[in-house]
């Protein structure tokens, strides 16, 4: 019983329920929900966001979290734009975008760890100074003109499948994250940080230096999902992702990861995606705008945040009853 109280397990048993649940009735209330052409939008829709969540699932696991993603992303594809128009060749602009996102990323990692600001308050603070950064280079224009290359990889598939170009960064990088946390010394020292960073520190892990380093991860993925964005719109403009953080934070803790830090796998985060994935797009092929699926998402995220913290508190109580009944043998 503790086992499923655990949210590790027994969550995501839930979660491939709620994912099962909500495909059957697709399937059965909505014209084409399991088309290839609509399975593989819905796949291309989510490559984004399946990109912001990687990095957003440590900082959440170390206690922090980063508000400021969807920024970044905006600003990346601003820069992208802005360096294509200028003449600058794609294998160059690119590798500068990823840069850029590591130096904003770097810019928070500075604030969090050197000065002690808390990251909810500075990646709030960020969140608007990197989107008014965007406005600054472009204003509240477009730039709509990319090469072959980059608008080519945003429609097309990898070849023999259905399975859209833009989703493959993701299914690189989603194993990357998952060993790293789960089997290399530093997953080990996130999960230290988060359970509880005084301990981590007097154990000898390096938390400021961890933490900074998570910081500019999650600016570098930002900015490469910035060009998985742009490529799959072939457009940049300074409002593109907008409320997009929603989302990431909501796949995070609907996959498990706990609010207060030290727990939570990709495992539970990737059925999270799906599901996410699956009820906006289910959502738009009924006609459902998006400040209603909005809505539905906050409601979401609400929802995984009350019935996280019960669980938590019922295996606690459990885990404490187990505890007494012993001393008491």
């Amino acid at each position: 019983m503790t086992r499923l109280l655990s949210r590790v397990d027994g969550w995501d048993l839930l979660l491939v329920v709620l994912l099962t649940a909500t495909v059957t009735l697709g399937a059965l209330l909505t014209p084409n929900f399991l088309s290839a052409f609509n399975l593989s939008q819905a796949a291309s829709g989510a490559a984004e966001k399946g990109l912001l969540v990687l990095p957003m699932v440590l900082l959440i696991i170390a206690r922090e979290i980063d508000l400021s993603v969807a920024s970044v992303l905006a600003l990346a594809s601003v820069i992208l734009g802005v360096l294509v128009q200028g003449g600058v060749p794609l294998p160059f602009a690119i590798p500068i975008v990823i840069v850029a996102g590591g130096a904003l990323g770097a810019l928070n990692g500075a604030l969090v760890t050197a000065i002690g600001l808390p990251s909810l308050v500075v990646t709030l603070g960020t969140m608007a100074l990197f989107r008014g950064l965007g406005y600054i280079l472009l204003g509240a224009a477009s730039i709509n003109a990319f090469p072959d290359a980059l608008t080519n990889f945003g429609v097309d598939d990898v070849p023999g499948t259905r399975i859209p170009l833009v989703i493959v960064p993701f299914l690189v990088l989603a194993p990357v994250f998952a060993i790293a946390l789960q089997l290399t010394p530093v997953g080990k020292r996130i999960y230290a940080i988060g359970g509880n960073p005084s301990a981590a520190l007097y154990s000898g892990i390096a938390v400021a230096r961890v933490k900074f380093s998570l910081f500019v991860v999650s600016g570098m993925v930002s900015a490469i999902a910035g060009v998985v964005y742009t490529a799959r719109l072939s457009n940049a403009r300074a409002n593109n992702a907008l409320g997009m953080e929603l989302d990431v934070i909501t796949i995070a803790l609907l996959g498990g990861v706990s609010v207060w830090g030290g727990k939570g796998k990709l495992t539970g985060v990737m059925l999270a995606l799906l599901l996410i994935a699956t009820i906006r797009n289910l959502l738009g092929l009924n006609q459902v705008g998006g400040d209603a699926q909005g809505t539905v998402i906050g409601l979401l995220l609400i929802v995984s945040l009350l019935i996280g913290n019960a669980a938590e508190f019922l295996a606690f109580a459990l885990k404490s009853s187990e505890a007494k009944a012993k001393m008491g043998g």
